[in-house]
């Protein structure tokens, strides 16, 4: 079961207290961009395994928006944080690279 803390209010929520967002950092096209940019946003995501950064949303709780730093093969978590940050702060990363030296945020 997906375990993840809750930045804004502390609570400890399994995921059938949350509502999952979808990827957390994108770029964001829309209107005014070019149908390829449109495209690659919408269908041609990579959804690799490993590290992702999530949005999510404490349902049944706060009902605010926070994000996380999971991994998808395992659901270890590695931290949660903030939504209004526009990558991820550096205790998350170094929390990554502590279990995933190897790891890089630019793939």
């Amino acid at each position: 079961m997906l375990i993840l803390e809750c930045p804004c209010c502390g609570v400890m929520a399994d995921e059938t207290e949350l509502a999952p967002g979808g990827e957390a950092h994108l770029r964001r096209h829309g209107p005014g961009s070019s149908d390829e940019d449109f495209e690659g946003y919408l269908f041609l995501r990579p959804n690799a395994r490993g590290v992702h950064f999530e949005r999510w949303r404490h349902a049944h709780g706060c009902g605010k928006w926070f994000l996380a730093a999971r991994d998808t093969a395992t659901m270890e978590v590695f931290a949660t944080y903030s939504a209004q940050t526009a990558e991820p702060p550096q205790h998350v990363i170094d929390a990554i690279r502590a279990k995933r030296p190897d790891w890089s945020l630019v793939p």
